[in-house]
Formats: C-alpha cells, sequence, structure tokens
C-alpha cells in the first residue's frame, strides 16, 4: 500500500505515503470522509450556489459571490499556477472526489436538505480559500466611513477607528531559547476567527521520504498554510491588518446592449453578463455581474447609474499564492520559510518561524499595492486617474528577534501597511505574561492562551471612578467594579457586572441623537451589513467615540451614570457569573435542533484568551480561538494542540467534539509523533 491513514487518540488523521503526489491525494480523501459537509457547504458558498440548499438566508452570500466573480478568479488563478503547484492542487481535488461518497454517507446533513455531493473541479481549492478571506480586509470598513463622512461629515470618517480589532485576528509569540527551559525556541498562538462547527482548522500530518510536517489545515485546501511544524522548522501566521483593496465608486450607463463605465479616459467598454441564483423554497434570482476596468462590480449597477467595484491582488494578478504551500512543507530551516513566503498574496500576514538550529524570523507576507493615500480610507472616484495602481510594496517589513516576539494585530511591524488595527492591550499583556518568566515550557504556554486580563476595561473604569451623586445600588456597583481584579473569569460575578455596565452604556450611546444619523445603515448589499450597524461599531470604539468631543459636554459622564444606575436597578440581588451570560455560539451552516445555551466561557474581546462578544447586543461568543498551539523546536513530540470541537465533522461521531473540554479547560493536547503510538485504519476510504 503507497498510503498508510493513523489517527491519535483524538481521530487526528496522520498520513503516510509513498511520495508527494500520494500524499496529497490522501489528504483530499481523508478530509472528505471526515469533512465532507463543511466541504460542500464551502464549494457552493465559493460558487454562489449555496441558496440552492440552505434557502433564501443565504441569497445575499451568493450574489455577493457571483457578482465579485470568486470561481472566475479562482479558475484565472488556477490556470495561472505553475506546473507542479497545479498538479498538486488537482491531487488533492482528485483525493476529495474519491472521499466524498463515504464522507457523505455518514453526514446526516445531506440527507437533511436533499443534496447529493458534487464534484470538485481543479480550482476549487483557490475559490474555496479566496470565499474564507476575500472579506478579511477593510472593505466594509471603508464602506462604513463613507456611510460616517456623508451622515457625520468628513471630520468624522475615522472616528469609530480608536484602533478597533476586526472581526478576525490572531495572537502569535516567538521565544527564543534563551527564554525556555529546554534552550530551544517556542511557537505559539491562537488563531481567532468566527467559531464554525465544524471548526475551520484541520489538525493533521503529512508524511512522506520528502517531509513529515504536522499543523492545522484548512478543510478544502492542500497542505498546511498557517500553522505547521517539518521537525525542521515551524511557522505561524496573525492577520497583519494590512489594508490591499480598494473600492472604486463607479459611473455607469447602458448603451445598446453593452454596459459602460466612466474612467480616466472617458467612456470605455465593462463587461457585463447575467446569472441565475437558484433558492431552495423559492424562486430564482438573477443577478447582473458587471466588471470594469477597475474590477468586479460588488455593489449598484447600471441600472442605478452608479455601482462600486472591487479592486484585489488575486482579481489583479492572477495570482493568490498557492505556490507558497508545497514549499511550506518542504522547509527545514526559517530561511526556507522566509523564501517560501515570498509567494504568499492573500490575506496579508505577520509570520514568525523558528527552526532547530536557532534561527528566528518574524516579517510580513503579502501583496500590498501602492496608491493615493486616500484610497486605503475610502471609496475613490474610478474616473480620477491618481487613483489608479502603481505598482507593490516591497519589501515587506520585517524585524529581528531580541528574546521574543509578539504579534497580535497590533499597530507594529505592518503598521506601514495599514490603517486600522487592533488595541495594543493583548499584545502588551502577552509581553507581560512572558517576560515574568525565562524557563518557558510548552505545556507552561497554555496559562498565557487563557489570561483572562482585560486592561481594555481601564479607560470605563476610570470614568466609573469620577462619578458622584449616585444612588446607594449604583454606587456600591460602582465600588465593586474599582475593586474588581480585571479578570473575566466564567465564574466572576465582578466581570459580569463590567460586562452588563458596558453593554448598557453601548446602547446609550447608540442611541444618542448626536449619532442618530448613522442609526439607519446605508443601503449597500445585505453581505455587508453585519459590518454597517451602529451599535456594534460603537462597542469597538466605546471610548474613542465618548471622548471624541461629537457628544456635548456633560454627556459622557451623564451616559455612564445612567449606564451604572440602570444596572445596579436590574440586579438588585448581584449579577450572575460572566460565565452564565458569556456562552458559546457557534456559527454551523445547517442549524440543528435546539441544543440550548452553549458552553460558559471566559475572556473577552481585548483580553489574550479573546472570546468576543458584542456588547450592547449580544454577550454570547461569536468568535475567539480556532485553535490553539505550541510549536515546540527542541523536540516536536512536546508540542501541544487543540481545537474547539474536534477531528470529525459529523454529529454525534466520537471525534465530533472530544476535544471540546480540554478546549473550554484551556488545555493543550499533546501532538503525537511516535508511528507506532498511531492506530492504523484498514479502511482507507
Amino acid at each position: 500500500m503507497t498510503v498508510r491513514v493513523l489517527r491519535d487518540p483524538w481521530g487526528v488523521p496522520h498520513l503516510r505515503a509513498a511520495d508527494a503526489h500520494a500524499l496529497v491525494v490522501a489528504q483530499g480523501r481523508v478530509t472528505a470522509y471526515d469533512r465532507a459537509w463543511q466541504l460542500e457547504v464551502e464549494r457552493h458558498r465559493a460558487q454562489g450556489t449555496s441558496a440552492s440548499f440552505l434557502g433564501a438566508g443565504a441569497v445575499g452570500w451568493d450574489r455577493f459571490a457571483r457578482q465579485a466573480r470568486l470561481a472566475d478568479t479562482a479558475r484565472r488563478c488556477y490556470a495561472a499556477l505553475d506546473p507542479a503547484t497545479a498538479a498538486w492542487v488537482r491531487g488533492y481535488v482528485d483525493g476529495v472526489n474519491a472521499g466524498l461518497p463515504a464522507g457523505a454517507a455518514r453526514a446526516p446533513e445531506f440527507a437533511a436538505v436533499g443534496l447529493a455531493p458534487g464534484r470538485w473541479e481543479p480550482w476549487t481549492p483557490l475559490a474555496v480559500w479566496l470565499s474564507h478571506h476575500v472579506l478579511f480586509a477593510n472593505v466594509p470598513t471603508k464602506l462604513w466611513r463613507e456611510h460616517v463622512a456623508g451622515r457625520l461629515g468628513e471630520r468624522w470618517i475615522s472616528l469609530f477607528a480608536a484602533d478597533s480589532p476586526a472581526t478576525a485576528g490572531s495572537n502569535g509569540w516567538l521565544l527564543a531559547g534563551d527564554r525556555t527551559a529546554s534552550g530551544a525556541a517556542l511557537l505559539a498562538g491562537d488563531p481567532h476567527r468566527f467559531i464554525e462547527d465544524p471548526g475551520v482548522y484541520q489538525q493533521i500530518r503529512l508524511a512522506c521520504p520528502e517531509y513529515d510536517v504536522v499543523g492545522l489545515a484548512v478543510p478544502g485546501v492542500p497542505g498546511i498554510a498557517h500553522f505547521g511544524h517539518t521537525g525542521g522548522v515551524a511557522w505561524a501566521i496573525t492577520n497583519a491588518m494590512a489594508d490591499y483593496q480598494d473600492l472604486y465608486a463607479e459611473r455607469l450607463r447602458r448603451r445598446g446592449g453593452a454596459v459602460e463605465a466612466y474612467g480616466p479616459d472617458g467612456w470605455e467598454p465593462a463587461a457585463a453578463h447575467t446569472e441565475v441564483v437558484e433558492v431552495a423554497g423559492g424562486g430564482p434570482v438573477e443577478v447582473e455581474a458587471v466588471e470594469t476596468a477597475r474590477g468586479p462590480v460588488v455593489a449598484g449597477g447600471p441600472d442605478d447609474g452608479t455601482g462600486i467595484s472591487l479592486r484585489h491582488p488575486p482579481r489583479v494578478r492572477a495570482d493568490l499564492g498557492f505556490a507558497a504551500l508545497p514549499a511550506l512543507l518542504r522547509t527545514r530551516t526559517v530561511a526556507d520559510v522566509d523564501a517560501a513566503v515570498d509567494h504568499w498574496i492573500e490575506p496579508v500576514n505577520v509570520l514568525q518561524a523558528a527552526d532547530t538550529a536557532g534561527g528566528l524570523l518574524h516579517r510580513v507576507a503579502g501583496a500590498v499595492p501602492l496608491r493615493h493615500p486616500a484610497n486605503r480610507l475610502r471609496v475613490v472616484p474610478a474616473w480620477v486617474r491618481e487613483h489608479a495602481w502603481r505598482g507593490w510594496y516591497a519589501p515587506m517589513p520585517r524585524a529581528e528577534v531580541r528574546g521574543r516576539a509578539v504579534m497580535a494585530n497590533a499597530r507594529e511591524l505592518a503598521a506601514p501597511l495599514g490603517v486600522e488595527f487592533a488595541p495594543p492591550y493583548r499584545a502588551d499583556r502577552i509581553r507581560e505574561l512572558l517576560d515574568a518568566g525565562s524557563d518557558w515550557t510548552a505545556e507552561a504556554m497554555a496559562s498565557v492562551h487563557t489570561d483572562t486580563h482585560l486592561g481594555a476595561a481601564e479607560p470605563l473604569l476610570a470614568r466609573l471612578g469620577a462619578l458622584t451623586g449616585l444612588g446607594p445600588a449604583a454606587t456600591a456597583l460602582r465600588d465593586r467594579l474599582l475593586r474588581w481584579d480585571r479578570r473575566m473569569a466564567a465564574d466572576s460575578r465582578d466581570a459580569a457586572a463590567y460586562a452588563l455596565v458596558r453593554a448598557a452604556l453601548v446602547r446609550r450611546v447608540a442611541a444618542h441623537p448626536a449619532l442618530a444619523p448613522l442609526a439607519d445603515p446605508p443601503a449597500y448589499p445585505e453581505v455587508f451589513q453585519p459590518w454597517l450597524a451602529l451599535t456594534p461599531r460603537v462597542a469597538l470604539a466605546l471610548e474613542a467615540v465618548l471622548a471624541c468631543g461629537l457628544l456635548p459636554d456633560g454627556d459622557p459622564e451623564a451616559l455612564v451614570r445612567a449606564a451604572v444606575e440602570e444596572v445596579a436597578g436590574a440586579y438588585a440581588d448581584g449579577p450572575p457569573p460572566w460565565g452564565e451570560l458569556h456562552r458559546l455560539a457557534p456559527w454551523r451552516a445547517l442549524p440543528g435542533p435546539d441544543e440550548g445555551a452553549g458552553p460558559p466561557l471566559a475572556g473577552d474581546h481585548d483580553c489574550v484568551l479573546a472570546t468576543s462578544s458584542t456588547p450592547g447586543v449580544t454577550h454570547h461568543c461569536l468568535r475567539g480561538p480556532a485553535a490553539r498551539f505550541v510549536w515546540d523546536l527542541g523536540d516536536r513530540s512536546r508540542s501541544r494542540w487543540v481545537v474547539p470541537f474536534g477531528a470529525a465533522g459529523a454529529p454525534g461521531h466520537p471525534h465530533h467534539r472530544d476535544q471540546t473540554p480540554a478546549w473550554l479547560a484551556g488545555d493543550l493536547l499533546p501532538v503525537t509523533t511516535d508511528w507506532d503510538q498511531l492506530t492504523e485504519e484498514r479502511d482507507v476510504h
């Protein structure tokens, strides 16, 4: 047999093959067997066909996928791959197609919606990758800034920035050997994404005579892109928060049977055609896809006379960076990783790597265009020549690692490439924790992953401390919060009290007359609406809004006072523990029977344990650590990892949610590297 499939006690697949091609076929096959439903949902989303079985709720995304030309961009990028990478991707697809029938047979969701597994095309993994990341950058934020500028005035265009976090980010840290017990480097982190069931990361091991790599793969994409350990070198990434996508205001018109757009040289032809989105339980929806010289039109259209086009590197360059993926598997040193990620395109990441010889790497990887500064802030006019792209930012920023390096989406290494970054709270706290010790081990890293100290609470607590004349209950609540240890522990009633006051304040600020012009979201397509709602924007930039001068003098104090009085009155017997409010609410493509409230969680948005809710809207956690890992460069078998659910995607499977207790407890599970400790599957599916 040229391929062996073995499993560790948590069902994680360890694959051994006679060569790299047989291995990538096996990766596709075992992924389809373990995650068939997830793969089919991702394939349909990438193609803009998910409404055909998910119903009307998926039409908004499908419309965007069609108009943004996601599948067509993936086809172009696949056609431009070098022959070896194309063959490697095609091998993965062959494996997926071979494994889907058996995988679908044990996934009840297929029968529930009457769906049969479809056929993957060679370009489908590229489309899946693109659909995951096309909204990772700042496209919705630019639409929000336009809304703010139009309703409040130009001076307030960046009001809600305040280095506020995006919907996805990560923690990552690298410790040189002089900071560890073994004398070898440790590399650790936890990607923060929307928590999905099944999980967005797949633990896997890929071994053949050329390489032996453990890591976290993205189901539907070959190789191990973001987090891997080859035995000789390990790497990890976080979102760089770079700005590399532009939106252009287009003037559009129909002329005869054609569509034209107004560019720097006047009216010019635009490509246009109509597609049909099939909708389960409803009638078909026609979607007109228009593309100008800038890019696909994702809002508006010829019948409106105006539109907004999207320009982004994969569409411009016909390159998604997939050549980096097989190259990463073959790396042995940080120099190899450095060279491999020179091929990286999207998304733009901050990368760290360490090798067994003591090499360390901290750099940015990806493609960022050079253009007018206004392009990075807002929608710019397509007909003004100064807003055209004029090359690429190079070289990408990098930094020497001295003892330790931290990456947590803050305004640091990637500062020249972006506009808005995460606040420094997580990064500063990680540094503080790491600097408290000098003999770190992989096991001890769990204490960093799960730290719940909330430095972001200080501005609001300072406002509370300045209040006078409160009623007795509110005074007691205020004093309680001032004594609080600032930890968002699941069993902490003080943490809940803080969160309740914060939420009440967010709602009151969002309802203030000064922000009334922003209350109704702009009429952009449905897919952008989550980023255009006022209350979540206030929640992410609360202190900036209170301090900016937009609210009349005295109003911020009055709003804080009203919020603490409200919570004191509503919880006369004291608040519940934070974990009773803050519960996991994972996204599922097909919601199952009501399972009640999810498990209680510690943490908060700006804790290292970044379990994020939307203050003022819900305390439930929608995004957080989609995985945790520690790569040990002294001995790979000392490495650790965990995911929120498990290796299998099928409900009811023993490995569907068997890692959830460890994830909730903050525990890390061993990475098994001894083949003799694994159990072989005789049925290779």
